[in-house]
Formats: C-alpha cells, structure tokens, sequence
C-alpha cells in the first residue's frame, strides 16, 4: 500500500516551558473534544511552541479561545501515513530532495500494527511546489 500524503493546516501556541504544561494543554484539548491528528513541541528560547494538527480546527480554534491561548495559525504542513518498512521516510524526503526543496522540520513515528506517521514541514513559499513532489 502506497503513502498517504495530505496537505494539513497547523497552528501553534506558546507555552511556559515548565513541567505540567504539556499536560495542562492536553487535558484542556481533550475536555474539549479536540482530536489531534499530530502534534509536536519543542523549547523555543525560554519558552515551548507547541503545533497540532486537529481533524476539526474550528474545535481547536474554540478550545483555544476558551482557554484564552494566542493561537497562531493557520499555516501549512504535510502528514503522512503509511505502512511501516525500510526507508519510509527516506522515501518522502526524496522525493523534496529530487525538487530541492529542503525540509524545515519533520517528526516521524513507528505507529505500531506496520504503520507509521510523519508531520513535515517545508518553508512557506515550497507548499505548492512540495505538494506537487510529493503527490498531493
């Protein structure tokens, strides 16, 4: 079975970096209903930026507000999914290395059952170009 690639809006929200936070921001999302499709953080200076890909933004966007975050965003990544094997991700940048076109950040993960996961981000102005390398 082939990748799965789909063209996925993000948004982010800057934390304290301190313990407890990730956990205070989780809990909040899933009080709402919000199911993340991925999500990521990591330090940024002092503080921690925290990205999520949610299957109902409008869920996110009113879960934010509630909690009275600054959410940022919209802005656009890549998710794909697919069954595990050699290479997997090497497959996908490849496939942006070929158009030259460099990755800004990429999180992947072994999903367990022979699948597997990946959020890529590329810069603003490669979205199209990536999109079209990567067959979206």
């Amino acid at each position: 079975m082939s990748d799965t690639v789909s063209l996925v809006d993000y948004f982010y929200v800057e934390a304290a970096d301190k313990p407890g936070e990730g956990a205070r921001i989780l809990e909040h999302l899933r009080s709402a209903g919000v199911n993340l499709l991925a999500f990521s953080g990591f330090p940024r200076g002092r503080r921690a930026q925290i990205d999520f890909v949610a299957e109902d933004a409008g869920r996110l966007r009113a879960a934010a507000k509630a909690a009275k975050w600054k959410l940022v965003g919209p802005k656009k990544a890549f998710l794909v999914q697919g069954d595990d094997r050699p290479g997997a991700v090497a497959d996908a940048f490849g496939k942006l290395a070929a158009a030259k076109i460099n990755v800004t950040a990429a999180d992947a993960v072994c999903a367990g059952a022979g699948r597997y996961g990946m959020i890529l981000w590329v810069g603003p102005g490669d979205v199209k170009r990536a999109a079209k390398a990567l067959g979206v």
